[in-house]
């Protein structure tokens, strides 16, 4: 995005009062965090259908997600809530907010921090990227996995996991994607 074009959206976002400027510092206002949080609602109720119920990957709903984010009346979406009885996190493991715009507080630590012998539950996957979700997910990555780092090779190389009695090597960057936490 060009200058003048952030420029532009930075100050439409102020005019319509979402946003607060000052100098280059920008904050968003009450008004601004509850639209924020009713998309991400939204996006996050659309991706859960399109994967549980369309059965569209998870690497690829995000895209489709964001067209049907804008289209969801207040009604449509609360009927698909009811329908996708109530979930509270969306498919990559990121919690959904509630229609009062509470969400519920994350917890966690990246694998990559995971000492070696311990077992873990994947609890998130960040979807920045298709392809790398696409990745993730052929290991058997998903939110509801549970692994043990094996090895974790010295200066900052790979991590070895058990996943399903398959062992696998993950590249310590890929692996501070994934969010963990103690398995019982």
């Amino acid at each position: 995005m060009s200058g003048p074009t952030v420029t532009a959206t930075l100050r439409r976002l102020e005019t319509h009062g979402y946003i607060t400027r000052r100098g280059t510092e920008v904050n968003l206002t009450a008004e601004g965090e509850a639209g924020a949080l009713d998309i991400v609602r939204r996006h996050r109720l659309a991706e859960t259908f399109l994967v549980h119920t369309l059965g569209l990957d998870w690497d690829a709903a995000h895209e489709d997600a964001c067209l049907l984010e804008h289209a969801l009346s207040p009604r449509v979406l609360e009927a698909l809530e009811r329908f996708l009885e109530n979930p509270e996190v969306c498919p990559h493991g990121h919690p959904i907010p509630a229609a009062d715009g509470s969400m519920a507080v994350t917890t966690g630590e990246p694998l990559c921090d995971t000492a070696v012998g311990r077992r873990v539950k994947v609890l998130r996957v960040v979807e920045d990227s298709d392809a790398m979700l696409s990745y993730v997910g052929s290991l058997g990555l998903r939110p509801g996995t549970v692994i043990t780092v094996t090895e974790s090779a010295p200066f900052g190389g790979p991590l070895t996991l058990d996943i399903d009695g398959v062992r696998t090597a993950i590249a310590r960057n890929i692996a501070g994607l994934v969010t963990v936490e103690s398995a019982l």
